[in-house]
């Protein structure tokens, strides 16, 4: 019983992999337009953000005084660094850079155009802001920075803050990512369309197949009058 019922499931996967098949083009065609959709709605209509980032490094007044690193001041470097990233996000820097910068807005909603990175083991901070003008994010990136160096020195005490690279106008978006959204169109109308095929396939009751027969009326199937078209 369980092998008879283990061939029928083979039979209907085998039964909708064919009929996938035979929809092969529709389901193609269907993926091709949400893709042209995709790359549409990316080109035309969805909003260019771009992003621009500035790296400081931080350099504490022990190691300018001994002029060599240990493994006990890296260690407690990278737990400060923690620190140094929350003094960049805190209110008072925040309103400080807009005051210098002229920006119309509120901390809070500077604080949502800007992110601070710390890589792991490091003590060096990547301050990216993001914008829809490619200046204005550079503009805002070393704008902040100036400001979170001088405050981090007043609250911390270390000897310098060090500028690695400054935030330079960004050629291209950041978002949309337009070849992530083509090909997530792609799959998803794929996925879309062939989940339609299956529904439509499973909620099917026709009689289509010799085994249908069988199914439907509960009798055994004596013979098969072949098609004559098919002869």
């Amino acid at each position: 019983m369980k092998n008879q019922e283990s061939k029928e499931i083979e039979l209907d996967v085998i039964s909708l992999f064919k009929t996938l098949w035979r929809r092969k083009f529709s389901i193609l065609s269907t993926a091709l337009i949400f893709a042209l959709a995709a790359l549409g709605y990316s080109t035309f209509v969805a909003k260019k953000t771009y992003q621009s980032t500035s790296r400081i490094y931080v350099v504490s007044r022990q190691n300018q005084e001994n002029n060599a690193l240990t493994n006990q001041d890296l260690q407690a470097g990278s737990y400060l660094v923690k620190d140094y990233r929350e003094i960049i996000l805190s209110q008072n820097v925040l309103s400080q850079a807009i005051e210098e910068l002229k920006l119309d807005m509120t901390p809070g909603e500077l604080s949502k155009k800007v992110s601070v990175a710390v890589p792991t083991d490091t003590r060096i901070l990547s301050i990216t802001a993001s914008d829809a003008d490619p200046k204005e994010a550079a503009r805002i990136a070393n704008g902040l920075k100036d400001v979170a160096a001088e405050k981090i020195i007043a609250v911390t005490k270390v000897s310098d803050v060090t500028t690695l690279d400054e935030a330079v106008v960004p050629q291209n978006p950041s978002s949309p990512n337009i070849k992530r959204n083509v090909l997530l169109g792609f799959v998803v109308g794929g996925v879309f369309i062939s989940a339609l095929v299956i529904l439509s396939e499973v909620l099917d009751d026709r009689v289509k197949k010799p085994e249908d027969v069988e199914e439907v009326m509960g009798v055994t199937l004596i013979g098969v009058i072949p098609s004559i078209k098919k002869l």
